[in-house]
């Protein structure tokens, strides 16, 4: 095996097992920063020895049983193995490559995941922080991918992960599942970083490109694994619906040169079925669930009327309506306000979103929101105002960071006639 092959090889298996190897540390040492030290030096050791030895058989069980050995020297080092040494000694594996390996990261490894995705979303993090934790911790991604991801410097990035790491120390976070009475915040947090985190992959707030489809798999495989960890929580399978919908469209909203294109104009026969199907399914599997919708459910039965129709005029408008208003007294907030004006538009025509617009304007929140002129000038331009419209997205176009959305919004001003 030559040295870049077997490069490539570790860098597939540390982002497939990198989460597992870490969870696993944690539970035993109780520090994250700790851990991801050792599950670093496992991978060192991986990329000194494989391109020898080849890949082993089970490769997750091989860094766990050089990471758990390291664990064992940090501690003898630091003169405490014989308060550590009853938790680790049983893992110090002396033959990584024997068949005994197969068990190392069995033991609880589900319940390890779910344990790291709450300390990497735990309340006393910033959101920068939860993101980049994430990210770092179980999805497997380099601080250069992370920073190259969300537009900003290495060093930056490298800060909220260290600090973020020297924050859960100092807080003494427990490694372990919240209570029952905390769970429903805690997870709430976990739900809030992987649709951040997907939304900045499915619309850039910055930059040159419209989407950065890394960040949507990275959120959507996640998601998944968080639906497998917590298989009884609606709003667990809600959010994986909505993103499994959201993400089938990604082909169709893009043009032959990269340009943005809405969702009203989209092919649909471009729409991923597959993963249609997906989050249909697991909408079915949330709708099951006792309890009534949540947001994330609610927003997926939002997606799932706009996969369902085969053309955009063939959508229930009235239902989404319907469903945005439900949104609304769940979570009250000026952007899905905003988001129920267009629908009422669409199903009650222009005037109707307008209205409801109009009242947004003086919103404190929404001034910076390029989002608010975009919408009050589509709906000026269907109600033939093109004077109007021209001035909302051109301002529109001067507040958004994304390079793409601003030339599609100064198309559209230029597009806009009167009649």
């Amino acid at each position: 095996m030559t040295d870049e092959t077997a490069h490539r090889s570790v860098e597939a298996v540390w982002r497939l097992e990198s989460a597992r190897v870490i969870a696993g540390l944690v539970r035993m040492v109780r520090d994250v920063a700790l851990a991801e030290d050792l599950a670093q030096d496992a991978l060192e050791a991986a990329l000194q020895q494989w391109p020898e030895t080849g890949v082993p058989a089970n490769p997750g069980a091989w860094l766990m049983a050089v990471a758990k050995r390291r664990a064992v020297d940090h501690f003898r080092r630091a003169e405490r193995l014989e308060r550590k040494h009853a938790l680790l000694a049983h893992a110090a594996v002396v033959d990584p490559s024997a068949a005994a390996l197969d068990a190392v990261v069995e033991d609880d490894i589900e319940d390890d995941l779910l344990r790291l995705m709450f300390i990497c979303c735990h309340p006393v993090l910033s959101t920068e922080a939860r993101v980049a934790l994430t990210l770092r911790l179980l999805g497997g991604l380099t601080t250069k991918e992370i920073a190259r991801s969300f537009l900003t410097s290495e060093a930056t990035v490298a800060q909220r992960i260290v600090r973020a790491k020297r924050t859960l120390g100092e807080a003494r976070v427990p490694f372990e599942v919240p209570s029952r009475a905390e769970r429903t915040q805690r997870l709430s947090s976990v739900l809030e970083v992987l649709y951040l985190v997907f939304n900045e992959g499915y619309s850039a707030t910055a930059g040159g490109d419209w989407m950065r489809p890394a960040l949507c798999e990275e959120a959507l495989r996640l998601g998944r694994v968080l639906a497998g960890l917590a298989p009884d929580e609606p709003e667990v399978h809600g959010l994986v619906a909505l993103m499994e919908i959201q993400a089938s469209r990604s082909a169709a909203r893009t043009g032959p040169r990269g340009e943005p294109v809405l969702l009203l104009d989209q092919n649909r026969s471009r729409w991923d079925q597959l993963l249609v199907r997906r989050g249909l399914a697991a909408l079915e599997r949330a709708e099951t669930l006792p309890g009534p919708p949540g947001r994330y459910v609610l927003q997926a039965q939002i997606a799932a009327c706009h996969a369902r129709a085969v053309t955009a005029a063939a959508t229930d408008w009235a239902r989404v309506a319907e469903l945005y208003a439900a949104l609304a007294v769940q979570e009250p907030s000026p952007v899905v306000e905003l988001n129920r004006a267009v629908t009422l538009a669409m199903a009650h025509g222009p005037h109707a979103g307008l209205v409801l617009v109009d009242q947004l304007r003086t919103e404190p929140s929404l001034q910076g929101y390029h989002l608010l002129p975009s919408v009050r000038g589509d709906l000026l331009a269907r109600l033939g105002r093109a004077e109007e419209a021209r001035a909302e997205f051109r301002r529109a176009a001067a507040l958004t960071q994304n390079e793409r959305e601003r030339a599609l919004l100064l198309r559209r001003a230029e597009a806009a006639v009167s009649p």
